[in-house]
């Protein structure tokens, strides 16, 4: 029996074509629980069979165990596939989508019954997540049912020397699905027609929206700056930025640097968003004045076409809905919404059973760090060291993904959105029913956040009763370390800098400044940042110059002239005395010790964001403004509690004559010395060595990778996260390691 991700990656053929290789009889077949193979034959040929499994497994295979045994069963005269089985409520792993091979793009081009064929794929790549309704992975479990194959197809099918030997979603020409255009005057429903049209109204400087593998997306030319602005208007995106799709590796080198090893990820199999550094700038409005562009090339058969007939050499390729609400996957849903924001819609009649927008990547320290984690990535499990077998784990309120635990595997969901958003919840529970039908799992116990007030509790809380199970509450900066632990395999007790906005503490007040002495199982709080008001709530998130005015007001009170700093000339009078009350009558002034408040403050006194328009805005345009390569940094107070007051005083006084760039890179340099020197002072008294960084501010590239040297240095052992995101989207994973801990005591 071998388990792990062998099905829907080509693995039942390659085993065939193996067994051809060394003249041995039997069958393969894919079960729930994995795939099983009998061999008939000499034991020489057996265990080089054996071997050559482990070297030559199919590249998006993923071998977890192999298990031998000597039995007797009757003679075989052949090898073939055998009828799929179902094993009681085990499961094997589900593959993720996969990006067109090298090999089907050339058979795009000289294949007779797949020439331009927008829906090519083998048993090495295509869609799977997205597809697949149910367990085992067979066609008729899959949206693909509804397409009987050609006889051509079916022979290729069956042949197993064929590189489609029993790739599920085959088809061609003549029996596959096929693409259909719509505008408000016409259809269209040949292919070069279509792909003619869509050329005309991209040059055209129009939208048009484009059906994926997981959802629809809106395109346009990205070098068009009419057009982008354009389509922000009508999608409601205000200032975010838009990701884009480039023609090819050498399009992405002349607009953005490539390094090796982000050359590498973005020419993955996953093909994921990647975040590259801007070397020659697209339409101001892609990505509006941030030194980044989130890159991707093509994956589908269809982008590859696409690319053929415009003339541009990148497209705007930004998820197809309206605002925060998730990406549009029903037809004709698309053709009613996008129709608003698109000239036109180019589709095809395969159903996306499983949404999944594109995944984003950043490599930072020389490694991939997930920031959005679902196409590509899910639903592969993430293997723990702990038995979580009928643990769901809700997740977090913003960037929500849930998590379910079966035996030693968590099986994350992907990318869910805001649970504040109506069509998100909805989105998220239909989900976890999914992920309950496809893994047979059955819940046993919860886990949500401790926020009282997310909308993930109160569902939690809803299920508690329902099906008369435990729920456990774990702490969010806990679940952020817990996840980096989980994921890492590490048992020990770890310094655990939890750096995020927001996140309910367990005295009250907001968190997201925290060191804490952690395993998995349990944390005490070691150090935090400073307390400081949110004077109007999450009004001070939205707009950062009240979270400025309110770390000076802490420190300074009246005797500092607050006119006399640019950012506060350009805040209404009235506005500001406000703000002034609230803090000192206490009127609606929720507490934080955020990290994300600290660096929201920062990026508002030096005018680069003093009002958000989208999450996270602020310090990603602080990051993005250090031009220069120093060490320096300000002074601060490193107890119990971490206090900025000298911060802010050098700050204030080296606003006036430093450039932006330069203060920018002194701040990022301080926290990364308030990490380094309250990790310095918790290993001399608890002689704990390593630390785990987690949280959504360390997918700040520059702060993690001096964060990471200057630790480095001092010898500590650093762990981060890699499999699932830092940010609150790992959280549910964190969730479920600790309910595994937990579990005795509440069960």
């Amino acid at each position: 029996m071998i388990r792990g991700l062998v099905q829907g990656v080509g693995f039942r053929p390659f085993i065939c074509r193996l067994a051809a290789r060394y003249g041995l009889f039997g069958e393969v077949d894919n079960r729930t629980d994995g795939v099983s193979v009998i061999l008939q034959g000499d034991l020489e040929s057996i265990n080089r069979f054996s071997n050559d499994i482990l070297k030559d497994a199919p590249p998006a295979s993923h071998i977890k165990s192999m298990e031998i045994n000597e039995t007797r069963f009757a003679g075989y005269e052949s090898f073939s596939i055998a009828e799929s089985k179902t094993v009681d409520n085990l499961v094997t792993e589900i593959s993720p989508d996969i990006a067109v091979c090298r090999e089907c793009l050339d058979d795009m081009e000289k294949d007779p019954e797949r020439i331009d064929y927008p829906f090519i794929n083998c048993t090495n790549c295509g869609p799977r997540f997205t597809i697949i309704e149910a367990l085992p992975y067979d066609r008729p479990m899959t949206s693909m049912k509804f397409f009987k194959m050609c006889d051509g197809c079916k022979s290729e099918y069956e042949d197993i020397l064929d590189r489609r030997y029993h790739a599920q979603p085959i088809a061609c020409n003549k029996c596959g699905p096929v693409c259909n255009f719509r505008d408000i005057t016409k259809s269209i429903s040949n292919l070069n027609q279509i792909l003619d049209e869509v050329s005309v109204q991209i040059a055209s400087g129009k939208t048009v929206a484009v059906k994926g593998l997981g959802g629809y997306f809106l395109m346009c030319d990205a070098l068009n700056n009419n057009a982008v602005n354009e389509l922000r208007q009508k999608k409601h995106r205000d200032e975010k930025p838009f990701a884009v799709m480039f023609r090819d590796v050498s399009s992405v080198k002349n607009f953005c640097y490539l390094e090796v090893d982000e050359e590498r990820e973005i020419l993955s199999w996953r093909r994921p968003i990647l975040i590259l550094r801007q070397k020659k700038l697209l339409s101001p409005s892609v990505s509006n004045g941030l030194k980044t562009t989130g890159a991707m090339l093509p994956y589908m058969p269809l982008h590859y076409l696409l690319f053929k007939h415009i003339k541009t050499p990148v497209v705007v390729l930004t998820s197809g809905n309206i605002s925060d609400d998730p990406i549009i996957t029903d037809d004709s849903t698309a053709e009613k919404q996008l129709l608003k924001v698109a000239g036109s819609v180019l589709s095809y009649n395969r159903a996306i059973h499983n949404r999944a927008d594109d995944s984003v990547v950043r490599i930072i320290d020389h490694m991939p760090c997930i920031l959005r984690r679902s196409r590509g990535y899910v639903p592969r499990p993430v293997d723990l060291k702990m038995d979580v077998e009928g643990i769901l784990a809700l997740g977090a309120d913003q960037k929500n993904s849930f998590c379910i635990g079966k035996g030693y595997q968590a099986i994350m969901s992907q990318y869910i959105g805001d649970m504040k958003n109506p069509a998100v919840y909805d989105f998220f529970t239909e989900s976890i029913d999914r992920f309950s039908g496809m893994f047979k799992f059955k819940p046993e116990i919860i886990a949500c956040d401790l926020h009282p007030d997310y909308t993930s509790t109160h569902y939690a809380e809803i299920l508690e009763k329902k099906l008369k199970i435990p729920l456990v509450r774990v702490q969010h900066h806990h679940a952020h370390i817990a996840s980096c632990l989980a994921e890492n395999s590490i048992e020990d007790e770890v310094i655990g800098v939890s750096f995020d906005g927001t996140g309910f503490g367990t005295d009250g007040n907001i968190w997201g400044g925290e060191f804490l002495i952690a395993d998995i199982e349990k944390f005490s709080r070691f150090a935090h940042f400073d307390y400081i008001p949110m004077p109007g709530g999450d009004k001070a998130v939205s707009e950062p110059w009240r979270m400025a005015f309110s770390y000076l007001f802490r420190y300074f009170g009246d005797n500092l002239d607050y006119k006399s700093i640019p950012l506060f000339r350009s805040i209404d009078a009235n506005k500001l005395s406000v703000v002034r009350e609230m803090i000192i009558k206490k009127i609606n002034l929720p507490l934080s010790s955020g990290a994300g408040r600290l660096f929201d403050a920062f990026s508002a006194l030096l005018g680069l964001c003093s009002d958000e328009t989208f999450d996270s805005e602020a310090p990603m345009r602080m990051e993005s403004a250090i031009d220069c390569e120093t060490n320096d940094y300000y002074p601060f107070h490193a107890g119990e509690t971490i206090v900025f007051s000298d911060t802010f005083k050098a700050l204030l006084e080296d606003m006036p004559h430093k450039k932006t760039g330069v203060i920018a890179a002194h701040l990022h340099n301080t926290v990364a010395q308030v990490i380094l020197q309250t990790s310095q002072k918790i290993r001399r008294i608890n002689s704990i060595n390593k630390v785990v960084l987690s949280g959504g501010v360390f997918q700040n590239k520059y702060l993690l990778e001096k964060t990471a040297a200057l630790l480095r240095k001092e010898m500590f052992e650093i762990f981060t996260n890699h499999l699932v995101p830092a940010n609150d989207g790992g959280i549910s994973l964190g969730q479920l390691a600790v309910t595994s801990k937990l579990r005795r005591i509440c069960v």
